[in-house]
């Protein structure tokens, strides 16, 4: 009787580990049928790395103020104020020596030193309305601002003071023998003097079409006074410069578009260039006029760079018929009478 007491307690103990164990496998097959039935869950996302340091306006990106901007034009300002007060010096007091002067510091400075000249490639960007940002570019603007107020006041003076390449071609003018020169005829002079204005109004309808600011290369020199002429630009210079030793200020004359320009302005000129009744016979400033601004007694303004020849010329009381004349009549009105006969 004993045994079998024994072994329903062994059984009872087995019955009980067995439920166990089979409730415990249970609750892990649901879990893991859960878990196969719910979609992977995202990683969670990272935290993002603190600041090495406080985060201060870096000084390099803020723009720049008005006086700093300002300060590191000072220079140029200030070189081309100097050189605008020689100009206009030069012109006022009609003088041969400060006029080659002024050509001299136009070609070093404005030419070869700055290469900053008023070229089409600044009508182009008048047309597209794409000047210059102004605070950036100070020189430059009192440049521009110079040039249309002298023209407006006086006429062409940029052309026959302040431009580089003008300035080189007038030098070598007065130091090429005269009879190298040749003498264009008049009626050439006139049909020729037409051809800038075709070159400025060809040269603005191609950019208009094509957005093409590189054709100045072709139609300006300018680019000479920065050596960026490749072997054909500057062989097409030599032979220009050439030509100018025996027709005077070729370029200026007839090809230059922003003299063109320069020369539609300049019909709005307040301070002309007076004449003399006696002009109106005299041939002398018309000889003497090296630009053909010249034909009888009219000064085409469109032409005349104020270059000052006839100028000197009207003050000059040996050579002007004008106080020529005036003279005369003063000397005959100041003769005494011959003494009455009795």
């Amino acid at each position: 009787m004993i045994e079998p007491a024994q072994g329903f307690r062994g059984h009872k103990k087995i019955s009980i580990a067995t439920l166990l164990l089979a409730a415990l496998l249970s609750i892990l097959s649901a879990r893991v049928s859960v878990s196969a039935a719910q979609p992977a869950a995202q990683p969670a996302a990272q935290p993002a790395p603190a600041s090495p340091g406080w985060e201060f306006e870096d000084e390099a990106e803020r723009e720049p103020g008005w006086r700093e901007i300002a300060s590191a034009q000072a220079l140029d300002l200030g070189l081309f104020a100097a050189f605008g007060v020689l100009a206009m010096v030069s012109f006022f007091r009609k003088s041969v020596a400060l006029k080659h002067v002024t050509f001299v510091a136009a070609v070093v400075y404005l030419g070869f030193a700055k290469s900053q000249l008023i070229s089409i490639v600044n009508i182009f960007a008048l047309v597209d309305w794409s000047l210059p940002i102004f605070k950036y570019s100070l020189a430059w603007y009192l440049l521009a601002t110079f040039t249309l107020v002298s023209t407006v006041l006086w006429g062409r003076l940029y052309c026959g003071r302040v431009c580089s390449f003008g300035a080189l071609t007038q030098l070598l003018d007065a130091v090429i023998p005269a009879k190298w020169r040749y003498d264009v005829p008049l009626r050439i002079e006139r049909r020729a003097s037409l051809i800038k204005y075709a070159v400025l109004g060809g040269a603005i309808l191609y950019f208009v079409v094509t957005r093409d600011r590189m054709i100045y290369r072709y139609i300006e020199p300018f680019w000479m006074f920065s050596f960026h002429g490749s072997a054909v630009m500057w062989t097409g210079l030599a032979v220009l410069l050439v030509a100018t030793v025996f027709v005077r200020n070729l370029y200026c004359r007839f090809l230059c578009p922003v003299g063109a320009a320069l020369g539609l302005l300049s019909n709005l000129t307040v301070f002309r260039i007076k004449r003399w009744k006696e002009c109106n016979t005299c041939k002398l400033c018309e000889k003497t006029c090296q630009w053909g601004a010249i034909v009888g007694p009219k000064i085409i303004k469109s032409e005349c760079v104020r270059c000052d020849d006839c100028e000197r010329l009207y003050m000059d009381q040996k050579k002007c018929p004008h106080w020529i004349i005036i003279k005369r009549r003063s000397d005959f009105t100041a003769r005494p009478s011959a003494a009455p006969t009795t």
